[in-house]
């Protein structure tokens, strides 16, 4: 039976929080629009989404067989609420230096012949040629805008991006809202001492959106199993792997709740709007037309194969044996290998 989890734990004070795992708000937008595509309050909503100027000059040109989908998730606090129950675990504009960042991000692959769509995993220290800069961490592209991150990808991964999207932290909240909740299961009492993430036994529970962003944000993620408590050894792809299966789910409940209210489309829409940052090409509704199906039978999710590298003297992921033939997949040059553990 579903039960609420214990209230967060407050973050330690001092710490910087971790990013979060956004992609659920984008592709849940994207796919629930489309499922009520008729309504005028989801063409409204839509009408109000912020265009990113410059993104839409480095995309790639249509392919015939795929359409990639960067999904970024900013950091940005701006319009941050300090009678919100996560204040301060999230901050304000002011405890975030230099220009938003973005260690969030995951490529969706939409197979234009089949319907079929996969999600990959990018991890914020794999280590890229980024233009201007030389090689750093790919999470620095981001820095200098959403236009060089795209050029990044493209160009140290060779993998096409046709369409762009971001939203904060505000819009993740609030779309996990509008769609009632998502489901998370848990063998054991889990926490995230910076991010406030904390369930005390074991089970299956529904995160409202403040639970959901200190789950799918913590890269100190632990476990309590033989009496004491466990970090995630595999920290930042621990938190990748989580983000994809908080996706899939979200989307499936997503789904569930239109089919069941059509109207919830446009309360979702209207609620994350204002926080959603889309390029000038993507036509938000011909995107959920095409990727219903998907979204319905489910997203085949991948992690990108990497090793732990020091470069001097930062810590470090270069790509692996099995890279090359994954991202062969997501160029749409070869065939689908098995799904990530």
């Amino acid at each position: 039976m579903l039960t609420t989890p214990a209230p967060p734990v407050a973050p330690a004070p001092g710490r910087r929080p971790g990013r979060f795992g956004v992609t659920v708000a984008i592709t849940a937008v994207i796919a629930i629009a489309g499922a009520a595509g008729t309504l005028v309050s989801a063409r409204s909503a839509i009408e109000q989404v912020t265009r990113v100027d410059g993104v839409a000059d480095v995309l790639s040109p249509s392919t015939s067989n795929i359409e990639n989908f960067l999904l970024v998730g900013s950091d940005s606090r701006a319009g941050s609420d300090p009678n919100s129950p996560d204040y301060g675990g999230i901050g304000s504009e002011n405890d975030v230096s230099g220009p938003p960042r973005s260690d969030t991000m995951m490529i969706l692959r939409r197979d234009k012949t089949t319907g079929e769509a996969s999600l990959l995993s990018i991890p914020r220290d794999l280590w890229v040629e980024i233009p201007g800069r030389g090689s750093q961490r790919v999470n620095a592209a981001y820095n200098d805008g959403p236009a060089v991150l795209v050029q990044t990808i493209q160009g140290s991964l060779g993998l096409p991006i046709h369409h762009y999207v971001e939203v904060d932290f505000f819009g993740f909240k609030d779309i996990v809202d509008a769609i009632g909740g998502v489901e998370v299961c848990t063998l054991y009492p889990i926490r995230d001492e910076n991010t406030g993430l904390y369930v005390a036994e074991g089970g299956c529970y529904l995160f409202d959106g403040v639970q959901a962003l200190a789950y799918t944000r913590s890269r100190h993620f632990e476990e309590y199993r033989d009496g004491e408590w466990h970090q995630d050894g595999t920290a930042d792809l621990g938190r990748t792997k989580r983000q994809r299966e908080f996706v899939n789910t979200a989307l499936t409940t997503a789904l569930a709740r239109v089919k069941a209210d059509p109207f919830v489309a446009g309360e979702l829409l209207a609620s994350a709007g204002s926080a959603i940052r889309i390029d000038d090409e993507l036509d938000v509704l011909a995107a959920a037309s095409s990727l219903r199906t998907a979204v319905g039978s489910g997203l085949t999710s991948y992690a990108l194969p990497v090793r732990g590298e020091t470069i001097d003297g930062n810590a470090v992921l270069l790509l692996a044996d099995g890279s090359e033939s994954l991202l062969a997949y997501f160029r749409g040059d070869g065939p689908a290998p098995p799904p990530s553990a």
